[in-house]
């Protein structure tokens, strides 16, 4: 078997194909959960909060100077980032409980015989008879 054709088997199947979709799917829906946590609500929380805009809160280190930069622990953009982790993982959430839910039950096997006739009767005894109840025969 070729390389190539090995590679294409590889890539058409469904579940590498499903898993790419999902990636791309994925990364768009990040993206569009940043701007909601950055622009719809955390701005309503940064008024209430006396005008913070979380984007700029940071902790400064070390002053900027001529010949380096500002040194500063950035940790309204990390709340920024947990609610987006928050949200995307609340989503994905819904989206698999959904999916679980939609799936059918399997239906329970069907349980095996419980009884057998008698060979010699033909008299309905328990599977785990060794002799039959009716006629006293060995089974």
């Amino acid at each position: 078997m070729s390389m190539m054709k090995e590679f294409k088997d590889f890539a058409m199947r469904g579940n590498v194909v499903d898993m790419a979709v999902g990636i791309v799917i994925g990364g768009a829906f990040g993206k569009i959960v940043s701007s909601l946590v950055s622009d719809v609500i955390m701005p309503p929380i940064g008024m209430a909060l006396g005008g913070v805009d979380f984007s700029k809160l940071a902790i400064t280190l070390a002053e900027k100077t001529e010949t380096t930069a500002a040194v500063a622990i950035k940790y309204g953009v990390f709340v920024n980032t947990v609610l987006d982790f928050v949200i995307v993982a609340f989503c994905i959430f819904m989206v698999i409980k959904g999916m679980n839910s939609l799936k059918r039950e399997e239906a329970p096997a069907p349980a095996g015989p419980i009884i057998k006739e008698c060979p010699k009767c033909i008299s309905n005894i328990p599977i785990k008879a060794t002799r039959c109840p009716h006629c006293t025969s060995e089974i």
